[in-house]
C-alpha cells in the first residue's frame, strides 16, 4: 500500500498514488458494507474520538459508523457543551485528550488550520473532517470514488463544480484532488461566489452556467453556505436558482451520460431541482453517501496500520 502518512489533514500533500491506494482499499470496503455481516477488525483495540466543533450530522455519523464497522471503540465528544465554551484553549483541549491516549482523532473545526494545530500536539493519528474554508479531504476522496465507479476512471474527465466555490472547503479539496488526477475542471458561478484567484488552481471559470456545462462528464453542485456569508453574495434565492440552479434545461448542455453530484445537505429548488436530485439515471448523490463510509473506513485503516508500525519500531538508545 503506497500510503505512509501519519495524519490525513488535506489532499494537498498527497501523491496521486496515495489517493489511488485509499480509493482501492475503499472499493473493498464498499463490498464489505453491502454484505449482511459488515464488520472487520482493522481497528480492533483502538479508540476513535470524534470532535466536532461544528455540527455535521452526516459526516459525524459516517465516521462513527466507519469506526464501529472496523471494530474501534468510538466516542463522540459534544464540543458545543465542552470546556472550549468555558474558555479552554484548543491546545489545552489537545493536551487533555492526549492524556487519554486515543488512537484516532477525527476533528471538524470552523477555523482553517485548527486541525493541523491539534495534530502537532497529540500522539495519535488525526483526520480532518473539515476545517474552515481550508479542506475537507474525505469528502473529496468519496467524490473521487463515486466518479471512478460511475465513469470507470478518474482522469481526463471534464468536471464542472458549480455554485458557492468561495466558501467551500469541499470545492477546494476537490479542485486539488481532481487536478492531481489530470482532469479538466470548470468552476461555474457568479463572480461573488467564484473569485478570480481560483483560476490559479488551473480551472476554467464560467459565469454562464449553460456554457460552463457544455459537454462535461460530471456536474458537481455545491451548497450555498449561508452561515459563512456576511454580505449580499446573491440577489435572492429565486434569482440564484434561475441562473445557477441545476434543472433539466441546463443539464441538457452536459453530456447525455453526465452524472450529477452534491455533497449535501441540499437546498432543493435553490441549488438543484428535486427531480434531478432524485433521478436514478443521472444523480449519484445517494452513492456519495455510501462511498463516504467506505472511504472513511479505508483512511482510518491505513492510518491505523502506520500508527501500529510506528509504535512497533524499536527506540534507539
Amino acid at each position: 500500500m503506497a500510503f505512509r502518512r501519519k495524519h490525513l489533514l488535506g489532499i494537498e500533500p498527497l501523491h496521486p498514488s496515495e489517493i489511488t491506494a485509499i480509493l482501492d482499499l475503499a472499493d473493498q470496503y464498499v463490498d464489505l458494507n453491502r454484505r449482511d455481516v459488515k464488520h472487520a477488525d482493522a481497528l480492533r483495540g483502538l479508540t476513535q474520538v470524534n470532535m466536532f466543533f461544528e455540527n455535521s450530522t452526516r459526516t459525524q455519523a459516517s465516521f462513527e459508523l466507519a469506526g464501529k464497522r472496523l471494530g474501534a471503540d468510538v466516542m463522540n465528544m459534544a464540543m458545543q457543551a465542552s470546556s472550549i465554551k468555558k474558555g479552554e484553549t484548543l491546545i489545552d483541549t489537545a493536551m487533555t485528550l492526549n492524556a487519554m491516549h486515543p488512537d484516532l482523532l477525527v476533528v471538524r473545526h470552523p477555523h482553517s488550520g485548527a486541525v493541523d494545530l491539534l495534530a502537532q500536539k497529540v500522539n495519535c493519528a488525526v483526520l480532518n473532517a473539515g476545517d474552515g474554508r481550508h479542506e475537507h479531504p474525505t469528502q473529496a476522496l468519496l467524490d473521487a470514488l463515486t466518479i471512478r465507479r460511475a465513469k470507470g476512471r478518474l482522469h481526463r474527465l471534464n468536471i464542472a463544480i458549480c455554485g458557492d466555490v468561495a466558501h467551500s472547503r469541499v470545492a477546494r479539496s476537490n479542485l486539488i484532488l481532481l487536478g492531481k488526477m489530470e482532469n479538466r475542471i470548470r468552476l461555474i458561478g457568479p463572480p461573488t461566489l467564484v473569485p478570480a484567484q481560483f483560476a490559479e488552481f488551473g480551472a476554467e471559470v464560467y459565469e454562464d452556467m449553460r456554457e460552463g456545462l457544455r459537454d462535461v462528464d460530471v456536474v458537481m453542485m455545491l451548497r450555498l453556505q449561508k452561515e459563512r456569508m456576511d454580505g449580499g453574495f446573491i440577489p435572492s434565492e429565486r434569482e440564484y436558482y434561475h441562473r445557477y440552479g441545476l434543472d433539466a434545461e441546463k443539464l441538457a448542455f452536459a453530456k447525455p451520460d453526465a452524472i450529477v453530484m452534491h455533497p449535501g445537505p441540499m437546498n432543493r429548488g435553490v441549488e438543484i431541482d428535486g427531480e434531478i436530485a432524485d433521478d436514478i439515471n443521472r444523480s449519484v448523490i445517494q452513492e456519495q453517501v455510501e462511498m463516504g463510509v467506505a472511504v472513511r473506513m479505508a483512511a482510518m485503516d491505513l492510518l491505523a496500520r502506520n500508527l501500529r508500525a510506528a509504535r512497533a519500531e524499536p527506540v534507539e538508545a
